[in-house]
Order: C-alpha cells, then structure tokens, then sequence
C-alpha cells in the first residue's frame, strides 16, 4: 500500500476538518496512522466507528468510486495539490475534484455572502467577480444560493474560472435547483469536496468546508451578511490566515448587510467600493 491509498482509506473514514487526525497524520505520517487504526491504537469507544470503516475500506474500491462520480483523488503529496491550504491548522487528508485541477492553482477571489441577497447584492456579486476574471483570477465560493450563486455565475458569464467548494459529494446537487450551474462549473473550473460522493451535507460540513474557501483562495470578499452569519466565520479563518479581507458596505437599514458593517466596524474587513479598489488593496498584500 502506498500513501495515496492509505489517504484513501482514511479520506473515507475520517470526518473532514479534524485537527486531531491532522495532527496524527503529520506526526506519524498516512500509512502509520491507518495502520495503527486499524490496530486499535485508539480509544476503541471514541473512534469505534472510525475503526470499524477503516477495517473495512480498501483503497481501490475508494478510488473506483470517486472516479464513478468523474472525480479525481489528490492528496498533499502530489504535485497538484494547492499549497495554500497547507496553511490550514487541520489540512485536508485528501480531496476530490471534479474538472479541473489546475482551476486550483490559479490565484483566486474568495466571494461569500447570505442565501437571501438583495439585487443590489446579487449584481455586486456578479461584477466583481467579473472584474476579477478579466484579471486572470478564478472566483471561489460554497455553491449556495444567493451570493455564492452570483459570484459563480459572474465568473462562468465572463468565460472566467470558478470554482465550487461543495458540503456534500461531487455528485449530490446540494442545493437542488443547481445541477446545471455545478455542470458548467466543471466545464472550466472545478468542484472540490472534502467528503466522499454520496456523502449528503449537514449542518457542521458547512462550517468545515468554510475554511476551504478560505484557504484556497488569496483573498475574501464579503457582499451581504447577516449580522450572524457563515460568510463572517469565512471571513475571520481568512484573517486568521493572514489572507486580506473584504467587505461591500450598504444601507444601514438593510439586515443583509449587517454583517458586513459589523466586519468594517471591527476592523476585520476593508471597505472596498470598487473592483479598482479591491484590486489595489489585494496587490498590497501581494
């Protein structure tokens, strides 16, 4: 067995986002750490479950059924991998992609926001993104209704690269009324999971495939947010990961953009009004 393959077989065992497992990983390195899964070297009644798939898996069948669903397998110690998540406190133990690798290597906008945009929002989604595309950046973002969904488009609409950080497997359309938007994502960009195809999207996957977005991407813009919302705990694991952060200010009576006055009040995000401006502040960091 090789690392890839023991990759594998913990990819489809471990619950993505796990700094324990991070740590393990990297202390005792993929082959050992399944070995000593399997072995029963921890808590037999915390990891039980963990235990009994690891027993089970083997790394082909893992391997043939990502590629079932056209995905592919890339994992840290390959040459396709995004540095830039090796910044992570919990890399990813591996991931699958559908389209195109090389989508993940191109510098990127990170743009987030609420399920519930304005117009305003949605068209301020479309033309940064847009913008940044013109540039030769690729657009990250969750594939959610609303912003994400703005973002992504204005990207695809530009003939830009986009790419689409998915809570579920590459093969379930979460949310249901995009499966032609993740189609002509793969066309040009990419679908990145950090879960196996199948797999559906709970609550907690939202928040660990948060960080992705953060740490793929060279910068984040926020567009409109709640006042508690998933965008700012993107926003935040980008500052702690001393990526620039972005914020689209509005009116201060509308509740979508709450959040992001409540970043620009804190001094966690930059007011940016323009792409010229975004642009400017993200080459300062650079």
């Amino acid at each position: 067995m090789n690392v890839e393959e023991a990759r594998a077989i913990l990819f489809s065992c471990i619950e993505g986002g796990s700094t324990f497992w991070c740590r393990e990983i990297d202390e005792h390195g993929p082959l050992d750490t399944l070995q000593r899964l399997r072995a029963g070297a921890y808590d037999p009644i915390r990891f039980a479950k963990t235990n009994a798939k690891a027993v089970e898996a083997n790394s082909s069948t893992v391997l043939a059924e990502i590629a079932r669903h056209g995905g592919q397998f890339i994992t840290p110690e390959g040459g396709q991998w995004p540095e830039r998540l090796n910044d992570l406190a919990a890399v990813p133990i591996g991931l699958v992609v559908k389209g195109s690798i090389d989508a993940l290597q191109i510098p990127s906008l990170a743009i987030v926001g609420t399920r519930n945009p304005t117009n305003y929002g949605v068209r301020v989604a479309g033309d940064f993104a847009a913008g940044f595309v013109d540039r030769e950046w690729a657009i990250v973002s969750g594939g959610a209704y609303g912003i994400d969904a703005a973002a992504h488009r204005g990207a695809l609409i530009a003939e830009g690269v986009t790419v689409a950080i998915l809570a579920a497997g590459i093969d379930v359309n979460y949310p249901g009324g995009h499966a032609r938007l993740f189609a002509e994502i793969a066309e040009s960009g990419a679908l990145v999971s950090e879960v196996m195809p199948g797999v559906r999207a709970i609550p907690a996957r939202f928040l660990t495939r948060n960080r992705l977005i953060a740490a793929l991407s060279c910068a984040t813009l926020v567009v409109e947010a709640a006042f508690r919302s998933g965008s700012l705990r993107t926003a935040r694991d980008a500052a702690e990961l001393m990526r620039p952060v972005m914020a689209i200010p509005g009116p201060i009576s509308s509740p979508t953009s709450e959040g992001c006055h409540r970043l620009i009040g804190e001094r966690a995000a930059e007011v940016v009004t323009s792409v010229a401006d975004a642009v400017e502040f993200v080459a300062s960091y650079r």
